[in-house]
């Protein structure tokens, strides 16, 4: 097999495994394009991207173009791809090339991402795997092309969504079996043997950004809904609720299979060391477990009863 010579994009840490893999192949990666360097967080320190971090660690060049509209079509960010005459561009959760970029190496760029396409094409196909209730994900490979997620797949590997599974959860297990088969996808490539699938457009579904508005529970909807809303966008941007007039982040619940029509709907039923017994819209429990109140850490519902006043009956709105 010979190796070949690659250039990846990718910021987030779903990017990190799927580079080591690479940088420990027989594959040569020339270089690494990742996001500036951004104030992040209460004191606004400069940080790096995960992908930043682990390239300067193992030695990597490392380009950051503007994020600016028009900056990945900047003649001077093209002609620094150039030169490094790549074989092939890698993509993993980065930011969309125009064609400028991605027609330029001769073996073309691949993208890696994280769902079964064409189901959950666009940037947060994780959080709405577990949001839509769905028992199955996984990982696709396949050449870019101008609309997002719309490529000829390459590779597709797949695995079980667990009943309480977080978003973090199955992000981290997709980033492993992501870099798996990224790898594969880069040796198909480099042996010539890539296989093509059209994507089937009667079967995509889209994955569109979520944003801070779109977390605010909707108690009247059934109790699994709700679990599923809450799982899917654990640990972030995560699900929240107003409290005593307040808004509390939920990170983890529980379903309880318990009709209790009797009981007062959006309440507080129940305080336990488990946490709060909720009754939703279907008149079944929901069992709030962590939460993170404002302008205090994250900790679990037992912990928070034992310093506050709580009252049966109390109501989320």
């Amino acid at each position: 097999m010979s190796s070949l010579k690659i250039i990846f994009m990718g910021t987030a840490d779903f990017a990190v495994p799927s580079l080591k893999k690479l940088c420990e192949s027989s594959h040569h990666v020339l270089a690494v394009v990742t996001a500036p360097d951004l104030p992040r967080g209460r004191g606004q320190k400069i940080l790096f991207t995960p992908v930043k971090e682990f390239a300067l660690a193992h030695h990597l060049p490392v380009i950051q173009p503007g994020t600016e509209k028009g900056a990945l079509r900047d003649p001077a960010f093209i002609a620094e791809l150039k030169k490094y005459q790549a074989d092939l561009f890698v993509v993993v959760a980065f930011r969309i090339l125009p064609p400028e970029i991605f027609q330029l190496p001769p073996h073309g760029s691949i993208n890696l991402h994280a769902s079964l396409l064409p189901k959950y094409r666009g940037a947060a196909p994780i959080n709405w795997a577990i949001i839509r209730g769905e028992k199955e994900t996984g990982v696709t490979t396949f050449f870019i092309q101008q609309k997002v997620d719309t490529g000829n797949l390459i590779l597709q590997r797949s695995l079980p969504i667990g009943d309480n599974e977080t978003a973090g959860e199955l992000h981290d297990r997709l980033a492993g079996l992501g870099a798996e088969a990224l790898l594969e996808t880069v040796n198909l490539v480099a042996e010539d043997c890539v296989q093509l699938t059209f994507q089937n457009e009667s079967q995509a579904t889209s994955a569109p950004k979520i944003f801070k508005e779109d977390c605010k529970i909707n108690w009247n909807q059934p109790a699994r809904v709700i679990q599923n809303f809450i799982r899917g966008l654990s640990p972030y941007p995560c699900a929240f609720s107003i409290f005593n007039g307040e808004p509390y982040k939920i990170f983890k619940s529980e379903l309880e299979e318990k009709d209790v029509s009797e009981m007062p709907a959006v309440a507080i039923v129940e305080m336990q060391n488990k946490g709060f017994a909720v009754v939703c819209g279907d008149n079944k429990i929901l069992w709030i477990k962590e939460i993170q109140p404002p302008s205090k850490k994250r900790m679990s519902v037992s912990d928070f009863i034992r310093g506050h006043k709580i009252e049966k009956f109390q109501k989320f709105e």
